[in-house]
């Protein structure tokens, strides 16, 4: 049946449920923005148990990621989607598992500040990670608005900006690099510093990721230019899960 042939009652039926999974998707970046700023902010205050909160409210986030793709899942199998509907449910998915790698950061981070409150604090680290970290939420906040206004250029501007990640992950590395030089009792803690701001730069790069699935659905192609990157570091690790 083509689309002109469909009755009125499949296309609005269709399209609730393709704006059903639009709105989990929504919902979804909510509690993930959440999560990075919670994260962040329980470093900051030494609060084990706003960090112990983040660990369990990832465990949402799994669930919603696998709803959207079950209802993803269903769409596709029942209904026959045009092409820019097709492109509309497969960015949705690539968004949806973009946003959970995410919450898997944000999560890795509380679990690493439940073992830096009991040690000496490092000047300077927490307020910098805190600034990078909304950073990063700033990023995810604009791809997401992107995503429902349907705006490349906004898309566009958040691809942009993951530079200034970038470059904020290479000064804290060269600090926690200073500071463990000068004395091996700040080892441990900045060790586990350097994978929390790893974490948040790779969390720049996931909503890097979300904002290019904005433009490829908006647009039909991914961008073809390289993205603006600046990590210099030496080495990379990801202390993911």
């Amino acid at each position: 049946m083509t689309d002109s042939m469909q009755s009125p009652h499949i296309v609005k039926s269709y399209d609730r449920d393709l704006e059903g999974i639009q709105a989990s998707i929504m919902k979804m970046g909510g509690l993930v923005e959440a999560a990075i700023l919670e994260a962040a902010n329980s470093l900051e205050m030494r609060d084990e148990e706003l960090a112990e909160r983040v660990r369990k409210n990832d465990a949402a986030i799994d669930a919603l990621e696998e709803q959207i793709n079950q209802e993803a899942a269903r769409l596709l199998a029942l209904r026959q989607p045009s092409a820019s509907d097709l492109r509309v449910v497969l960015s949705v998915m690539k968004i949806a598992a973009n946003l959970e790698r995410i919450g898997d950061y944000a999560k890795n981070m509380a679990k690493r500040t439940s073992v830096l409150v009991q040690m000496t604090p490092i000047e300077g680290a927490s307020g910098a990670i805190r600034r990078m970290a909304k950073t990063v939420e700033g990023m995810l906040k604009d791809a997401l608005d992107a995503y429902i206004q349907r705006d490349p250029e906004l898309a566009l501007d958040v691809r942009q900006r993951d530079h200034e990640v970038d470059q904020m992950y290479n000064a804290l590395f060269r600090e926690f690099l200073t500071f463990m030089m000068e004395d091996p009792r700040n080892i441990t803690a900045c060790m586990h510093l350097h994978f929390i701001a790893k974490n948040i730069e790779r969390m720049g790069d996931h909503a890097t990721s979300i904002s290019e699935q904005v433009i490829y659905f908006v647009t039909g192609s991914i961008p073809e230019d390289a993205r603006p990157k600046s990590d210099t570091t030496v080495y990379e690790t990801t202390g993911a899960k």
